[in-house]
Parts: C-alpha cells; sequence; structure tokens
C-alpha cells in the first residue's frame, strides 16, 4: 500500500465528493460490488497463506503480518470468512471459516485476558450461527466461563489487562465488546450470572468512562480491593482527556449491542447519545471516516482510522432498529455515508495489493507506533458485516 501523502488523498476524496446523490450508484449495487470484490480478494489471500501459519492481522511495510492464536485480533480473519460464506454461500468459504476457526479452540481456556470474547465470538459465535454445529457452542460456553473469571463483583467490572504501566485493575473501553458472548451464553447454558456480569460491566463503564458529551475515557483503573477509582488515562489515544476514535466506535457498538440483549433503556439512551457526539463532531471529516483521534492535534494532517468508521457503521445499522424512523432514515444515510467512503477509491484496497486485505488507512495504535495508517483484519469484519446489515434492510 502506498501512503497517501494529505494533497493526494484530498484531492480523492475531492473527486469523490464531485459526485452528486443522484449519479451515486445504488447501495444494493455498492453492496453487490464490494462483497464479489471481498470474495475475490480474500480468495488470492487463501492462496498466499500457509498452512497452520497463523491468521494475518495486518499490512505493513511491504509483508503481512501473521499472529498466533493468542492474539486479540486472531478471531477476525475466521469471523470474514465466515461472513463472506453468508454472503455467496459458497460452501468454499464455510470449509475455509472451518479450518481457521479450529485453530483458535485453546482460546476457551484463556483467563489470562478479557479479549477472549473478540477471539471466540467472531470465529465460533458465527461458526455457530451459520452451522449449528454443536462443538461450536461446546467451545463458547467454556470461554464464557473462562472470560467470567476476570470480573471483580467489588469493581463491578471484569478486568481487561493484567496489571501493567502501574495500573491495578485497568478497564478499557473496547472490553465492552466482549460482553455478547457472556449475554449469549447466559441464554444458551441457562447460566444468569453471565448475563449479570455483563450487566455489572456495562453499568460501571457507563458511570465512570463516560464524559458529559458522550465521549469516552479509554482506561480507568480501579483498586481492586475497595473498588475505588485510582486513574482516567488513555494507551491509544492523543491525550487522557482526547476523543480516540475507534474508543468511541466501541461504545457506540457495545451499547447498541447491550440494549439488545437486556432491553434496558439506558443502554439505548447511551449508545444514541455516542452516536449524536459522532455524527454531529464538528472535527469529522466530509467523507465521514474520522481521523484516529478526534482531538488529535495535528489535525487535518493525521491519519485517518478506516476501522473505527467501519465499526460505526455496521453499529449504526443496528441501531437504526431500535428507534423511531426519523432518527433511523438519519442513521442509515450516515451509515451508508462511510460505507460508500470505505468502498471508493480513497480507502478500499486495489486487487491483490494491501496482503489482500479489503481496507486501507486503519490506525491500530499510533502513540506506540504500531499500524499507522496500513489495513488492518478488523476492519476488514466490520465492514463485512455492516454491508450484510444494510443488505437486510434494503428494499
Amino acid at each position: 500500500m502506498k501512503r497517501l501523502t494529505p494533497p493526494r488523498f484530498a484531492f480523492l476524496l475531492a473527486a469523490t465528493a464531485l459526485r452528486s446523490a443522484s449519479a451515486e450508484p445504488p447501495m444494493a449495487d455498492v453492496i453487490r460490488d464490494d462483497l464479489a470484490f471481498a470474495a475475490a480478494q480474500y480468495t488470492r489471500l487463501l492462496d498466499r497463506l500457509p498452512d497452520q501459519a497463523g491468521h494475518p492481522r495486518s499490512f505493513e511495510k511491504g509483508e503481512l503480518k501473521l499472529v498466533k492464536p493468542t492474539d486479540w485480533t486472531s478471531g477476525f480473519f475466521p469471523g470474514a470468512l465466515w461472513l463472506l460464506f453468508e454472503a455467496t454461500g459458497d460452501a468454499k468459504w464455510r470449509e475455509a471459516a472451518a479450518k481457521y476457526t479450529a485453530n483458535l479452540e485453546a482460546a476457551k481456556l484463556n483467563r489470562s485476558t478479557h479479549d477472549v470474547g473478540f477471539v471466540l465470538y467472531t470465529s465460533y459465535g458465527n461458526g455457530l450461527r451459520l452451522t449449528g454445529n454443536p462443538a461450536y457452542r461446546d467451545v463458547l460456553l467454556t470461554g464464557a466461563e473462562s472470560l467470567s473469571t476476570r470480573f471483580n463483583p467489588v469493581v463491578g467490572s471484569i478486568q481487561s489487562w493484567d496489571e501493567r504501566h502501574g495500573w491495578k485493575f485497568p478497564v478499557i473501553i473496547d472490553n465492552l465488546m466482549n460482553l455478547e458472548l457472556l449475554t449469549w451464553a447466559a441464554r444458551a447454558g441457562a447460566t444468569p450470572r453471565y448475563r449479570d456480569i455483563a450487566i455489572a460491566h456495562a453499568d460501571t463503564t457507563l458511570r465512570n468512562h463516560y464524559r458529559p458529551d458522550g465521549s469516552s475515557i479509554h482506561v480507568v483503573d480501579y483498586d481492586p480491593i475497595t473498588g475505588a477509582i485510582r486513574a482516567r488515562v488513555t494507551h491509544q489515544g492523543a491525550a487522557d482527556s482526547s476523543a480516540w476514535s475507534r474508543g468511541q466506535a466501541w461504545g457506540l457498538y457495545g451499547y447498541t449491542m447491550m440494549f439488545r440483549e437486556t432491553k434496558k433503556p439506558a443502554y439505548l439512551a447511551q449508545a444514541q447519545k455516542i452516536a449524536a457526539f459522532l455524527l454531529h463532531h464538528p472535527r469529522l471529516p466530509a467523507d465521514k471516516i474520522p481521523y484516529w483521534d478526534f482531538d488529535a492535534p495535528g489535525i487535518p494532517n493525521e491519519p485517518r482510522d478506516a476501522s473505527a468508521a467501519a465499526i460505526m457503521s455496521s453499529a449504526l445499522l443496528e441501531l437504526r432498529t431500535f428507534v423511531d424512523t426519523t432518527t433511523a432514515a438519519a442513521y442509515t444515510a450516515f451509515a451508508e455515508q462511510q460505507l460508500r467512503s470505505l468502498s471508493s477509491p480513497a480507502y478500499r484496497a486495489q486487487p491483490g495489493e494491501d496482503g489482500c486485505l479489503l481496507l486501507m488507512h486503519s490506525t491500530g495504535n499510533l502513540p506506540q507506533g504500531g499500524e499507522i495508517d496500513v489495513p488492518i483484519v478488523y476492519a476488514d469484519y466490520y465492514f463485512l458485516q455492516g454491508l450484510l446489515r444494510d443488505r437486510t434492510g434494503l428494499k
């Protein structure tokens, strides 16, 4: 991937903006084209992958980065393969998804991270949903039990990371995304305790991570003995007081999902508050693909984060199903703008390039110098999920 300089990037975006709304193809055609491109691109990717060598994570410095099953991103590649199976019905995607899903079974016993939800629910969760394989159900239930061991009832949260950087009990906003494994497991295994843990974590996060304007802090560190807050800081954002873009997207997705799972009005209200913060932010670019942090000091000469946009669009396309028709139309229009931008030459990879991933211009962890302005697999996953969510809502 050739990194776009700001003038060239601006030219591409301006060219895209010149198209009038009436000249744009229908979303049905955009979705159809994107899914065909994804199938062709991932066919090339599968052909390039050696057996059992790892799962694709990103493409950086001319190399495709592969990760072990212990990496928090390892579930997104098999998850994307499952979504391609859902999109096409082609058995080759089912076979490939099952192969790469099987690599992750050991994650069900991992009690050292909250990311067991990310790893298992994107892979085994989609596999179970699409095939009904009872072995997948067993893996997910074991994984939910492992995840539940990280819950501290005094804090009221699931611990994200073990002690690091002087933090005793750090909880990151991303952790909301792991709760879906618990709410599913509560139903599937008749284990109400899992649902109680998910609700407690969501309530604690709502109380302690969020600012009055609807933006979130990245990390809240607690005293595991007393439950008192020790610090509110960032790890991946521009500053402790900033709005790290992907963190805002995780929150939007997380509270939308938690409303679906629990029907608690507070979660719907929070999802809509986050949506308002994002949709009307004065530093959101015209193409609706955010900078990596809404408060990054060098805007407009800062990297974008296509992954944040992909997560946002997918979340909004679910959130629209829970609100009145006028608000739903606004959410749909915004999400479809994002999907159109991600589908444009400014963001969508060229066939066979960028490690055969789908989207360029994501930013993983800029403060730590990791995966800046590169294709990243979780952007692909939520992009595909958003396309499929929009397709099901097409008239």
